[in-house]
């Protein structure tokens, strides 16, 4: 049995929106002809995905696991035509994606010297988006922070980071050469949506502020309204005059990898990965982490 592409987008309709009208609205087809496609998907699979009732719409247990798995699979559809489509225009061209803090010139410069007919485009993704935009086809490899949802992923570890703190340049802390996380208990948090990437002693969720990305961060820690932390390499692309860096020893290191989809077979990606991997080690040999930041070093050459 082939699962109709089709049918499966209706249905992740009708699953988000737990409304067949509104979900018919938003796929701009008959309510009717929405219905006949999910029932048709159920008989194909062989079980009720949805329960319809006068209290609404709710999903069954095998139309929960179908949702859960069903987005990665339409992303990665969506990529297949992408990647078809710049075949067919006789392109060689590959976006890679980064995180604030993550230097990809001297990955790009060492694989532009082994291939130098490959167009390399760079693009910034944020924590919330950075498994979406691989698995959709946005990007084509990506720099990425753990934690990341890794279904559907190929994701390798490259090389971890210290954190540091951020402070508002007059927090009694600001200006020390380190603290620890004890020393900030029961601070008020500027935190990210995923809570699992916070210290484990921070603040109930509905404390402090929700940040997506580095500059509200630190926007929102210059004024004042609760401390944050970074991967250190924020110390080098970023400045405030109303912040302050500290070093946080005893915390995790920040963990940086690599990350492709799964299904994706590439020649010229797996190269990007290998000279990914290579400026790595140099980094981690030479320890001059901010020079190799800033691309200081000619790793071209190496």
């Amino acid at each position: 049995m082939d699962l109709d592409l089709r049918k499966l987008r209706y249905f992740v309709a009708v699953a988000d929106k737990l409304h067949f009208g509104r979900a018919a609205d938003e796929l701009h087809i008959a309510q009717p002809a929405l219905s006949r496609a999910i029932r048709a998907l159920e008989q194909d699979l062989g079980t009720p995905l949805l329960t319809r009732d006068s209290h609404g719409v709710a999903l069954t247990d095998a139309g929960r696991q179908l949702l859960t798995d069903a987005g990665p699979l339409l992303a990665s559809a969506h990529a297949v035509r992408g990647r078809v489509t710049v075949a067919a225009r006789g392109g060689r061209r590959l976006m890679v994606g980064f995180r604030a803090g993550i230097a990809v010139n001297p990955a790009v410069r060492l694989f532009n010297a082994r291939h130098p007919d490959v167009i390399v485009d760079v693009q910034r993704i944020e924590r919330h988006d950075q498994a979406t935009m691989l698995l959709d086809g946005s990007v084509d490899v990506g720099y990425v922070r753990l934690p990341i949802d890794e279904a559907g992923l190929r994701v390798t570890p490259l090389y971890t980071e210290p954190t540091v703190a951020v402070l508002p340049a007059g927090h009694r802390l600001a200006g020390k050469d380190q603290v620890t996380e004890a020393d900030l208990a029961g601070e008020p948090l500027v935190w990210h949506g995923d809570a699992s990437t916070q210290p484990t002693r921070r603040p109930h969720p509905n404390a402090g502020y929700l940040v997506r990305g580095v500059d509200e961060t630190l926007e929102h820690v210059a004024a004042g309204r609760g401390i944050s932390f970074l991967a250190r390499s924020a110390t080098v692309f970023y400045s405030h005059p109303n912040v302050s860096f500290v070093p946080i020893p005893d915390l995790a290191p920040d963990q940086v990898c690599l990350a492709v989809p799964a299904s994706r077979t590439s020649p010229v990606v797996d190269d990007f990965l290998t000279a990914a991997q290579e400026t790595a080690e140099i980094t981690a040999e030479c320890g001059n982490y901010e020079m190799w930041l800033l691309g200081s070093s000619d790793v071209s050459k190496g």
